[in-house]
Order: structure tokens, then C-alpha cells, then sequence
């Protein structure tokens, strides 16, 4: 990542900027905020845009009209030195090469097979990057997507809709398999993502849509989502009204994340709502009709505290729904040792205590977790399908980092070393740093939720994520894997 040219911001001084950004300029109205960019694809535009190639012409037009009607408008002065949209700002994506933000393409010599990856809502390709490069390390084709909506300014998630977004996939995955040739296409999909590529698959198994996936990898997916999603419909019809223009969006905060919106329109909950509860329905009537024999094996990574998406379903909505003896359920638990503290409010134990020991799952459960209550170190327990004893226990060789209770719906597949989001400051001091910082302060200081600062944003984990997903592709062919599959034991990390 090449060096931002402003000097390491601390958090503590990037919260006093976006404070004097808020009350000065005037977020209500900022562009970001009200600008429809145009040039941006949607599924109406799929007759023009036929390849990904078109796609990525397409973009090309779609940053530079951002440039025009977003950072052309936005002042470059101290008082916006950490806003996103601000030119020449800490946080100003365009100053690092290549920016992540855009659709990206990782080639390989006589490729092993394809991998696409499919980003969160409101995050970028730059969540799935490193996954991304892993898997090129390995011989594969990559290609990480933005989704329409995405990577721009936060008002794009007013108009996108999980249809464009569908359409987006469908591009891509027929652009991979052009690319390998017929070899094995997985799919990495994050949070919303991971809807997205459960959505292709359905639509694949239709034969609405090609390369069938050889297997799924699912981060941290949006099966089903909390009930105050589904309340997102009713917010936005009401913002079209004079005077409740702000119900348009959930959540409205300074732009300083150069990656990611941290400001949520609330189009995009209801449009997350529609997918996951269109994706859930077919995956139920496909299950009771019996015909989900050919669904292709899946692995889905999953902190067991989520604030984002529920746990139980998926294992309802999917997991529980699919051919036994072929897939499988990593779940990254809380902090045990730290969970004993008298600080604590609420355990989110829920997933843990439903699944382990449960001899009627159909599905393998992988748990990382302490080696007891009383260490901080890591280990994972793995439970094969139909049995209620651990089968293998595998020591990390890590332990959790301390004060930190949990993991979270954004960590997953973020590693330590990240320079944006990681564990501690890189050693460039050039760099802007977002990761774990302590930060202290009076109550009102700050613009931004407490929820915001004690967000965990990388997992101490992702090696064993990295090499779990590796295997995952590298065991599972074009082919659907015979029921009667048990995935071999995996080597310590």
C-alpha cells in the first residue's frame, strides 16, 4: 500500500476533525450523501454492459464522475484534513495505489481454477484483498467484485439494488470460467456477499446462470438478518415524505474510512432484508422438495458474537437445510478467560450451546476457542457430522489478544498485520492507522458511538481462516464432493 502524503493521523484527532466536519459543513447536506451517480451499473444497463471488461469500462466512468460531483465539490482546507471525500486528505483512497475500492483482477499462469470474491454492503473489495492474494499465491484466477453501490459515496446504497448486484455476480462468474477455461470456480462471499453468492448458486442450479460453483466459502454471511431489518421498507417509503427526508438513512457519521461507508442508507437494509429472505425461502422449498443433492459444499466462518446478522440462521436457513456430510461451520467464540470478568454484560453463547454436543447435526462445527477458562490461548475443536464428541483438537499456537472479548461481524477476514484496520500502527508513520487504538476521553467528546471505538475490525485468527478456506477449495473439485465425504483432518497452522 503506498504511503497516504499526510503524516499518521491518531483516532483521538481524526474524531476532534470529523467533529468540526459535522458542525461545519453541514453532513445533512454534503454530497456524498445527495449525489446519484449516474454512470453507476445496474441491471438495466446489462444489455450494454455484456463482459466484465464493459464492467470495468463502466467504472472507469463511474470514479470519474465521483471525482467531478463529489471531490470537486468537497473543500480541501485543515478542517477537512480527515474527511474521505476531501481531496489530498489522510483518508482520500486516491492517494493509495491500487485503490481498493474499484473491481480488481488477480491473474495467474495457467491457472489452478477461479475465485471470486464478493464484498459486504457499504464495504469495498479491499475487505477480501488479502484472502484474495492468498488464494493467487495458490494458483488461482482471482477476481474480487465491486458491487454496485459500493466503493464510491455512501448515496449509492440509496439506489442499488440487490438485483444490480446479482447481475454484477453474474458477469464476473462468466468472465472466471471464460478465464480458467472449465477448471473449478469457487466463490468467497462476506457478509451480504455471502447472500449474493448463495443467490448465484440457486440461480446456477437453475440453470439461469453459469459456471455452477465447485464449493462456497461464506465469511461472516448475511443468511438472516436482525428483525429491525425488515423494518428498513417502511423507513424509506416514509423519507419520500416532505420533512423525513432524514429517514433515508439508518446511520449518518463523518466519512473518514477510505474503504468503507460509515454512514448506512436505509435502502440498503431493506434491500439486504429482500435478498436474504428471497435466498432463505428458495433454499426451504428447494429442501422440501429434495432436490438440494447437487448444492455445492459450503463453509461458512462465524463469530459467535454478531451484531449484524443472526446466528441462529445459519443453521436454519442453510447449514441445517443442505446434504449431510458435506459441509461445515467454523465458529469463532468469545474470549472465555475475559468473559469472566465482572464487566461483562451479556454472553452471545447461543450458537455455541445449541450446536456443540448436538449428535443430530448434519454439518461439521469447528470451534475456536480458549483451551480452558483459565488461558488465553487458542485451539480448535472440531465435531464431525452426526456425533457429539470432539473428534481432533488442534492447538493455534496463538491466544487471544488482551482486553479483547470478542470478535465481530467486520473481523473475520481481516488479518493482524493489516495496515488500515489492524492490530497496531504499521511501520510507515505516513500511514493512516483505523485499527486498535486506546482512546480515553470525557462522554460528548466524540462524534462518534462508543459502538464505533470498541469495534473489534481484525480477527487474531485469520491464519486459520486463510488456510481452513485454502483447503476448502483445494479439496472440493468442479465436481460436487460424494455425501459420504468427510473432510480430512487439517494441519496446525
Amino acid at each position: 500500500m503506498k504511503p497516504l502524503p499526510a503524516g499518521r493521523q491518531s483516532l483521538a484527532a481524526l474524531i476532534l476533525s470529523a467533529c468540526l466536519v459535522q458542525g461545519c459543513s453541514g453532513i445533512e447536506t454534503s454530497p456524498w450523501l445527495d449525489v446519484h451517480l449516474t454512470e453507476e451499473f445496474s441491471r438495466q444497463k446489462a444489455d450494454e454492459v455484456r463482459s466484465f471488461a464493459d464492467y470495468l469500462a463502466l467504472e472507469e466512468q463511474l470514479f470519474a464522475e465521483l471525482d467531478a460531483k463529489v471531490y470537486a465539490a468537497t473543500p480541501s482546507d485543515p478542517e477537512q484534513s480527515l474527511l474521505r471525500f476531501s481531496p489530498g486528505s489522510a483518508s482520500d483512497p486516491r492517494a493509495w495505489q491500487p485503490n481498493w475500492n474499484r473491481s480488481f483482477e488477480l491473474p495467474a499462469a495457467n491457472p489452478i481454477g477461479g475465485v471470486l470474491l464478493l464484498h459486504g454492503m457499504s464495504d469495498s473489495p479491499y475487505s477480501l484483498r488479502t484472502m484474495g492474494e492468498a488464494f493467487n499465491r495458490q494458483g488461482y484466477q482471482v477476481v474480487g467484485l465491486r458491487l454496485p453501490g459500493n466503493g464510491t459515496a455512501p448515496s449509492g446504497l440509496k439506489y442499488a439494488t440487490w438485483e444490480d448486484m446479482a447481475a454484477a455476480v453474474r458477469i464476473a462468474m462468466t468472465h472466471l470460467a471464460e478465464q480458467v477455461d472449465g477448471r473449478p470456480v469457487h466463490v468467497v462471499g462476506y457478509s451480504i456477499g455471502g447472500a449474493l453468492a448463495l443467490n448465484f448458486t440457486l440461480d446456477a442450479l437453475d440453470n439461469r446462470a453459469a459456471p455452477r460453483p465447485a464449493s462456497l466459502i461464506l465469511v461472516s454471511p448475511s443468511i438472516g438478518l436482525t428483525p429491525a431489518a425488515a423494518l428498513a421498507v417502511w423507513k424509506r417509503r416514509l423519507s419520500a415524505l416532505p420533512g423525513l427526508g432524514g429517514l433515508a438513512w439508518l446511520v449518518v457519521e463523518p466519512e473518514f474510512d477510505p474503504y468503507k461507508y460509515n454512514s448506512f442508507a436505509t435502502r440498503a437494509g431493506e434491500e439486504a432484508h429482500q435478498l436474504t429472505r428471497s435466498v432463505a425461502q428458495r433454499i426451504a422449498s428447494r429442501a422440501r422438495a429434495g432436490t438440494l443433492g447437487d448444492f455445492p459444499p459450503t463453509l461458512v466462518f462465524k463469530s459467535n458474537a454478531d451484531s449484524t446478522v443472526t446466528n441462529e440462521a445459519v443453521v436454519s436457513n442453510l447449514l441445517g437445510q443442505l446434504e449431510s456430510n458435506r459441509n461445515e461451520l467454523v465458529i469463532f467464540d468469545i474470549n472465555r478467560l475475559a468473559a469472566k470478568s465482572v464487566l461483562q454484560i451479556y454472553d452471545r453463547r447461543a450458537l455455541t450451546t445449541t450446536l456443540i454436543g448436538d449428535p443430530g447435526l448434519p454439518f461439521a462445527v469447528t470451534l475456536v476457542t480458549n483451551e480452558n477458562p483459565d488461558s488465553l490461548a487458542v485451539e480448535a475443536r472440531r465435531q464431525l457430522p452426526f456425533t457429539s464428541n470432539v473428534s481432533s483438537t488442534e492447538p493455534l499456537g496463538t491466544q487471544w489478544p488482551a482486553s479483547v472479548i470478542s470478535l465481530s461481524h467486520v473481523a473475520l477476514p481481516i488479518p493482524p498485520d493489516d495496515p488500515l484496520y489492524g492490530q497496531r500502527p504499521p511501520d510507515n508513520d505516513q500511514t493512516l492507522f483505523l485499527g486498535e487504538m486506546a482512546i480515553r476521553g470525557e462522554r460528548g467528546m466524540f462524534a462518534l458511538s462508543s459502538d464505533w471505538l470498541l469495534r473489534m475490525r481484525y480477527n487474531p485468527f485469520y491464519s486459520y481462516l486463510e488456510m481452513t478456506a485454502l483447503n476448502w477449495a483445494k479439496t472440493h473439485s468442479a465436481d460436487s464432493a460424494p455425501a459420504n465425504m468427510v473432510v480430512p483432518a487439517r494441519p496446525n497452522p
